[in-house]
């Protein structure tokens, strides 16, 4: 390989998928030199794994984000194949009466939250980089060698269609490659990671009945079952099954597979007429251990880098959102109105990670007391449910409290960010 000189960047992102495109374009407007390291090319149809089949249930406060980004306004250019609206949300528990229904309405929104796929996102954030003189894409390229300082991060870029290697210096190193984060393996950032034994198989489905725009989560002795309003009339699925049922279940056609699902879901959507192409995903829940973290200067973890959650509430991409959020508006405002004007400096990534650990916990600590309570088949649990949803059902302070988390602007939060809420940063 050949060398080429080093190349100084106010701000490195690692990742150039959902979480690092759209941080990407958060900062952008401040006009400051940002590098962009994707390891997997963006013109190769399906070649960038966060881009895929998969559908991303957005929240309202993820839609508020968005659009505080001007990005929603993108997605709803889409012709047929933008975002669809979850106006109700359906909660029960598989063989018990118990039910619990939110309703956008009862909140006072247009929506409790939308449905896109993150192709589609993809290929929007995608666009918008392309546009931006100040955003620099090295893709495909990996990071080779990463080291921290008191006053930069150094990098060791290799460019994969070149042969070439690279140096790069920046002010700020954000990771945002991913749950299994080398580039965080590398600094010597520690996790503690649990495996569910569970696995989320995802698929696109049409069924005879229309959705209606809603939103169904069921849960079954082996995992929550989500079936999601989708653009063109069609569902996005995402399905648990535990581990020892999952070669199973993905060796089945597909008129046995729609059979199976049918028996899971039931018919409130009518007959299953068709299912697309079959993904599955191993879950695990991750934490990242904030001590080890803390040893680092001039980096910061966003998104799926820095945590993993149960996809069940649909929570995990809106969390790393809000990560975004919360990091774009302390940098814009160290920039505008900060004594050092330096987006890396150690009290700015102390008060991001400070700020970010309510949310975090409470979501990790909620999804997975989930898992466990639904997946348990003790008799006195499944009691303990049924009358739960029913009592949520009823009780309208309870049934609000539970749509607002939903929604990624409950209590539970804490502070929220200003783009949560709506309101621009620029």
């Amino acid at each position: 390989m050949s060398k080429q000189s080093s190349e100084h960047f106010d701000i490195v992102i690692v990742g150039g998928g959902m979480s690092g495109a759209t941080m990407a374009l958060a900062l952008a407007p401040l006009d400051l030199k940002i590098a962009v390291i994707e390891a997997h090319p963006y013109q190769k149809e399906q070649s960038q794994p966060s881009f895929d089949d998969r559908c991303l249930a957005l929240a309202w406060s993820s839609r508020q984000i968005y659009h505080a980004m001007g990005l929603w306004d993108k997605l709803a250019q889409r012709d047929g194949d933008g975002f669809e609206a979850i106006k109700r949300i359906h909660i029960s528990d598989r063989g018990h009466m118990g039910v619990t229904r939110l309703d956008h309405m009862e909140e006072g929104v247009p929506a409790l939250g939308y449905v896109v796929e993150s192709r589609v996102v993809g290929e929007v954030l995608i666009a918008q980089m392309m546009q931006k003189d100040n955003i620099h894409l090295f893709c495909p390229a990996t990071v080779e060698q990463v080291k921290t300082s008191r006053d930069e991060v150094s990098i060791q870029l290799a460019i994969d269609t070149k042969k070439v290697t690279k140096s790069l210096s920046a002010s700020l190193m954000i990771i945002a490659d991913g749950v299994n984060s080398r580039t965080r393996e590398a600094l010597g950032i520690q996790i503690n990671q649990q495996a569910y034994a569970q696995t989320a198989i995802i698929a696109n489905i049409e069924t005879e009945l229309p959705h209606n725009n809603v939103a169904y989560e069921r849960f079954t002795d082996s995992g929550p079952l989500a079936v999601l309003p989708l653009t063109r009339h069609r569902s996005s699925l995402v399905w648990t099954v535990k581990d020892d049922q999952l070669e199973g279940i993905m060796a089945l056609n597909d008129a046995e597979f729609k059979e199976a699902l049918q028996q899971r879901f039931g018919f409130r959507l009518g007959q299953i007429s068709k299912v697309g192409r079959r993904a599955s995903y191993p879950l695990v829940l991750m934490t990242v251990d904030s001590e080890t973290l803390t040893y680092q200067e001039r980096v910061a973890l966003i998104g799926n880098a820095a945590h993993g959650v149960h996809p069940v509430a649909g929570q995990g991409f809106n969390l790393g959102l809000r990560d975004i959020s919360a990091l774009a508006e302390l940098i814009v405002t160290e920039m505008h109105e900060g004594k050092s004007g330096d987006p890396g400096s150690k009290e700015l990534l102390k008060t991001y990670w400070q700020w970010r650990q309510a949310d975090i916990q409470q979501v990790t600590r909620i999804t997975h007391t989930l898992v466990k309570l639904f997946s348990n088949q003790s008799t006195s649990l499944a009691v303990l449910r049924n009358s739960g949803l029913f009592m949520t059902d009823i009780l309208s302070p309870l049934k609000h409290a539970i749509a607002h988390e939903a929604m990624g602007c409950g209590l539970l939060q804490r502070k929220m960010s200003k783009m949560a809420v709506g309101q621009p940063l620029f």
